[in-house]
């Protein structure tokens, strides 16, 4: 069967559309009604207070080969291909997302972003977030509050508006809302056989990025219904006996799904998405009823296991609920070229997986291009055998 079937989860008035194209069409929806946009880099952002501004949010274009040949011309060719396609993007403009976005929030994860977002700084009002990287500590979450409140004082200036402690709160409980809502339905991709594909599972957390919580509830419940009536009706998404499989390590869209597709043609099951662009932004919960949300926030933001944080004990943890929750056969780690502190992890989380759990585990080293497909394929198909 083919892999989009998201569409089938779906119902309004982009139906049909890629994910790119209805995400970008429902931006413009918001556009003409007066909406303005912040465009985000990381999942550091806190959406709750942009969208406490109403601000629509969305990430921005960073997963294309096709930029990175114009990026090379400024950027260093060893560079992580995520920047310098995000770069590339922006040299050619060839990013919708950026060029209708109204305000930028960028993130201080890697110096190769930061230096990155200088060359860009006088493009667009942005502000870059300095991120504590200790994150189990009081001074860490002390910083990264007065970060967020510094935020909403550029916001403020920026857009020449205020929000609310009590805005700020009623967000925070629609994207709580939201997120037990999508851990039900991640719970189908639980099951054995599963009966939701990785890429529905992708495309459902690309699109949620734009809409509040409380515009998805009537969605979302009705793909809960839609995907009971899969179980009711003995659907698979893809053999019982298939061997299931965990994707962890960095963030993967666009070119880099390649890792993906080769894993369902090798008779593999993505069944959990343990990335920024898959389950991460979705696992916890914020605080809700506390006297400060901006603390609320701050406390949630830093629970997100990146591999720019030090301790990352966090990321061993979270993986071993996934483990237990999805029950996966292999865990397969993926590193994009020059993304050292993902590459260097990478030894813990194989000896976690293999010492701890008992699992099969293959770290993967790759970048945009297709020119390792094939030998993608060999290494996974080798893995996948001895299943």
């Amino acid at each position: 069967m083919s892999t989009r079937t998201v569409e089938t989860l779906f119902q309004d008035e982009f139906v049909g559309q890629p994910p790119s194209k209805r995400l970008l069409a429902y931006l413009l929806a918001q556009r003409a009604r007066g909406a303005q946009i912040a465009g985000m880099y990381c999942s550091y952002a806190p959406t709750e207070l942009l969208r406490a501004f109403d601000l629509s949010t969305v990430g921005l274009c960073a997963f294309a080969n096709a930029t990175i040949e114009a990026a090379e011309e400024v950027l260093p060719a060893n560079l992580c291909p995520l920047i310098k396609s995000s770069y590339g993007f922006i040299l050619k403009d060839t990013c919708p997302f950026f060029s209708m976005s109204d305000v930028v929030i960028a993130e201080t994860t890697c110096d190769g972003k930061k230096k990155m977002f200088e060359l860009i700084a006088d493009r667009k009002p942005m502000f870059v977030m300095d991120l504590p990287q200790v994150p189990d500590t009081r001074e860490a979450h002390e910083n990264w509050t007065a970060m967020i409140r510094k935020l909403q004082g550029f916001l403020e200036s920026t857009l020449g508006r205020k929000t609310t402690d009590a805005r700020i709160e009623q967000e925070i409980r629609d994207s709580n809302l939201r997120n037990r809502l999508l851990q039900r339905i991640f719970d189908f991709a639980a099951r054995r056989p599963s009966v939701l594909g990785w890429e529905e599972m992708y495309d459902l957390t690309f699109l949620l990025q734009a809409a509040p919580g409380r515009e998805m509830k009537t969605t979302l419940e009705g793909i809960l219904e839609k995907l009971q009536g899969r179980v009711e009706a003995g659907f698979a998404y893809r053999p019982a006996d298939a061997p299931r499989v965990l994707v962890t390590g960095c963030p993967l869209s666009g070119d880099s799904a390649k890792v993906f597709r080769v894993i369902e043609e090798a008779g593999g099951v993505v069944v959990a998405l343990d990335s920024c662009s898959g389950f991460k932004p979705y696992m916890d919960e914020i605080e809700e009823g506390s006297p400060d949300p901006a603390a609320a926030l701050a406390a949630r933001y830093l629970k997100i296991p990146c591999s720019c944080m030090t301790p990352n004990q966090r990321r061993l943890t979270a993986l071993s609920g996934l483990i237990e929750r999805f029950e996966p056969d292999v865990v397969i780690d993926v590193v994009l070229h020059a993304c050292h502190a993902y590459n260097i992890e990478s030894h813990k989380v194989g000896a976690h997986v293999q010492q701890k759990h008992g699992l099969r585990f293959l770290k993967i080293i790759t970048d945009y291009s297709p020119s390792d497909v094939e030998q993608i394929r060999t290494r996974v198909e080798a893995v996948l055998e001895a299943c």
